[in-house]
Formats: structure tokens, C-alpha cells, sequence
């Protein structure tokens, strides 16, 4: 897919300052119409696409190492995400994503991931269809019970050797047994300086080589055919729904400009602008008001999860 030229509208609304103190819609006659027309739109799409980021796991607690203070010890993920970091220093590459790997057991799926969970399960009851495409390796919309799933970034919990190529699943922890107690991310911990041999090692037919995480890096291409996957349910899409990303990591960050590029409407819903904000027609507010917007979901107060700032 390649985008020409942007040629949806823009709605540009802003809630999010509106809603902080009631966190209901009842009272917003102003912008009421446009999210009827969002709720109007939206039961009538029968292929949905949710692409979704960080900002949908950090109500979970999962630091993200971007912005500001986003360091592990003293490095940034840019800089210990990198093949070529790797190949210089898998003890620390691996202390880094074990440190992540074991926060990341210590986490639950938020409303958020239960919510998009509960929505492609109650429309699929009704033959329509929600395909998921996350940027984010947490797992956190698998546990919600998400099914359409495309991890393109792949998965802290899924290893790929680097000699026989083997990728599976790996929920060990400590994924070995030198790295238990390792990781910590205080600025001031020495590097452990792992043999590499002790490092975790590929089990697949004896093979023995040497594991990685099953992530894309940074200087590294997505799967091709996760990929392509991901192209078809966007080409396929009649409404796409982004949701707690900034879109500014590529190629995902132009999957929702080429779906607005083709006339289809995309709803963003995040806390600020993002670059993308002025290329769709969207409406710009909290993914923690997903539920206020999905007939599907039930709302926050009917659950009993309403939540005040």
C-alpha cells in the first residue's frame, strides 16, 4: 500500500479537558452529534481494525522506555534494541529484556485490553469481525482474551535462536538460571557480564545456539508475512480505530494515514495529538473512554469502573 495523497476531512475534537472532572458524556451537548455519528458509523462497520501502542498498556503499569526518563540504567531501548547491540554485548541486551520479561509477569490486562477483548467477541457473535494490530510485545491483548491478534513487533515472551532460526514460546523465569536476580534497572547496577554460553540457549533438536528475543528491533524489518496480514485487514477495513499510540514508529505509523488516504473513516483516541491527528478524520480523546463509545463493552459506571483524575 502506498499513500498518494490524504484525502478524509478532519474532526478535530477535543474532550479529554471536558471529561476529567465528570468522566461521563451526559453533560457535552457540543460535541454529542459528532459521537453519535462515531456511534452511527461504527454499528455499521462489519470490519474493524484496532491499532493500538503503548498508551494502551500504561494504565498496566508497563514502562516504556520512550521520552523523557525513559532509560534503563543508563541506556535508552534505542540503544540496547538493536542487532548491533546484541552482537557486542548480549549479557546486558538480555539482563535488559529479562528485567522487562519479569515486570511484565507481575501485570494484568487493564480495562482497556478487556474492553477491545470483549468488543471483537460480542461482534463476532453478530458475524462482524475485529482484527487487532499491535505495536506493543507485552502479550497484555492476548491474555484479555483478543483472538485477531497481529503482534508486528512480536513478543518478549517468544525467543528465535540465532543459529537454527527456531522461534517459540518461553514463559520461564528466569529464562536461565544466570539470569535470576539479574536486570535491575538502577542507574548505578553493574553489568553481570554473562558468559555467553550461559546465556539462554537454543533446545530445539539439541541445536544449542544461541536465543534471542523474538522482537523487531530497531534497523530491523517486520515479518513479511505478519506484514502482509496486517496490509490485508487494513485494505479490507471499513472503520479503523486507533488507539494509545503516537504514531511515530514506522511502518505502523502510516497504517492509519493509507487507510484514511482511501476514504475510510479512522477514530484516534488518545490523551494528546499525535502526528497522524490532522490526516484522519477522527475523534481525539482517552483510550480510558473506550467503554463511554462501544455498545458493546458497557460503560465504566455500569461496571462500577469509573475512575476520577
Amino acid at each position: 500500500m502506498i499513500v498518494h495523497r490524504f484525502t478524509c476531512g478532519v474532526i478535530n475534537i477535543h474532550l479529554y479537558a471536558q471529561l476529567r472532572k465528570t468522566w461521563g458524556i451526559q453533560a457535552m451537548a457540543r460535541p454529542s452529534s459528532d459521537l453519535a455519528a462515531f456511534r452511527e458509523i461504527f454499528s455499521k462497520s462489519n470490519n474493524i481494525a484496532i491499532i493500538t501502542g503503548a498508551g494502551v498498556s500504561a494504565e498496566s503499569g508497563v514502562p516504556t522506555f520512550r521520552g523523557a526518563g525513559g532509560y534503563w540504567r543508563k541506556w535508552q531501548a534505542q540503544e540496547l534494541a538493536t542487532p548491533t547491540a546484541f552482537a557486542h554485548n548480549p549479557s546486558r541486551v538480555w539482563e535488559f529484556y529479562h528485567y522487562r520479561r519479569e515486570v511484565m509477569l507481575t501485570k494484568n490486562p487493564n480495562p482497556a485490553h478487556q474492553a477491545i477483548a470483549e468488543c471483537e467477541e460480542r461482534l463476532g457473535k453478530q458475524g462482524r469481525k475485529v482484527t487487532v494490530i499491535t505495536q506493543n510485545i507485552d502479550e497484555l491483548h492476548r491474555r484479555a482474551g483478543t483472538k485477531n491478534l497481529l503482534e508486528i513487533h512480536g513478543s518478549l515472551f517468544k525467543t528465535r535462536c540465532m543459529m537454527c532460526g527456531h522461534e517459540e514460546a518461553n514463559y520461564k523465569s528466569p529464562i536461565c538460571s544466570a539470569l535470576e536476580g539479574r536486570g535491575a534497572p538502577n542507574p548505578d547496577a553493574d553489568d553481570a557480564q554473562i558468559p555467553v554460553e550461559e546465556l539462554p540457549r537454543c533446545e530445539h533438536r539439541g541445536c544449542n545456539g544461541l536465543l534471542r528475543p523474538a522482537v523487531v528491533w530497531f534497523g530491523e524489518t517486520l515479518d513479511a508475512d505478519i506484514l502482509s496480514d496486517a496490509e490485508k485487514v487494513l485494505d479490507n477495513c471499513d472503520l479503523c480505530l486507533v488507539v494509545g499510540t503516537s504514531s511515530v514508529v514506522y511502518p505502523a505509523a502510516m497504517f492509519a494515514p493509507q487507510v484514511a488516504a482511501r476514504g475510510v473513516p479512522v477514530a484516534e483516541f488518545n490523551l494528546e495529538d499525535t502526528p497522524a491527528t490532522e490526516r484522519f478524520k477522527q475523534v481525539s480523546l482517552s483510550w480510558r473512554l473506550w467503554e463511554h463509545l462501544t455498545p458493546c463493552a458497557g460503560t465504566p459506571r455500569e461496571r462500577g469502573e469509573l475512575k476520577a483524575e
